[in-house]
């Protein structure tokens, strides 16, 4: 994935993000996820959407796991930020992810993964 060079893009610690047909997306960055930087994040998404919920397509980017705080709180404000959540990832990855954050509830918005981020955007179309 290339970051568009046709439309306003916000630069964060852990993601890059632009929009694309009333959808968020985010291009993940790597760096262990940590609960400072993921509410500089949140901040940042609120700053980006006027305070308003939007679906999200996040290309992920392999990084440390979390600790528990961090998860919990990360979970948390997904609702708050996000209406719908896609994840492109290599097969196995956003799988992964998803075991570690919703491991004992499901999670507090509709969320799928996939390999291919046109399917992805399709299935988020319904929740712009």
């Amino acid at each position: 994935m290339t970051i568009p060079n046709d439309r306003q893009i916000f630069d964060g610690e852990i993601a890059t993000y632009w929009f694309e047909e009333g959808i968020l997306v985010s291009l993940s960055k790597s760096p262990k996820r940590t609960f400072e930087n993921i509410r500089g994040n949140v901040a940042l998404v609120k700053q980006i959407t006027d305070n308003r919920r939007f679906p999200l397509l996040i290309y992920l980017a392999d990084s440390p796991v979390p600790d528990k705080e961090t998860r919990k709180f990360s979970t948390e404000q997904l609702p708050i930020i996000y209406s719908a959540m896609a994840m492109v990832a290599k097969p196995g990855l956003s799988k992964f992810i998803m075991n570690i954050l919703f491991s004992l509830k499901p999670p507090p918005i509709p969320m799928k993964s996939f390999t291919d981020d046109q399917a992805a955007k399709q299935w988020l179309q319904q929740y712009t």
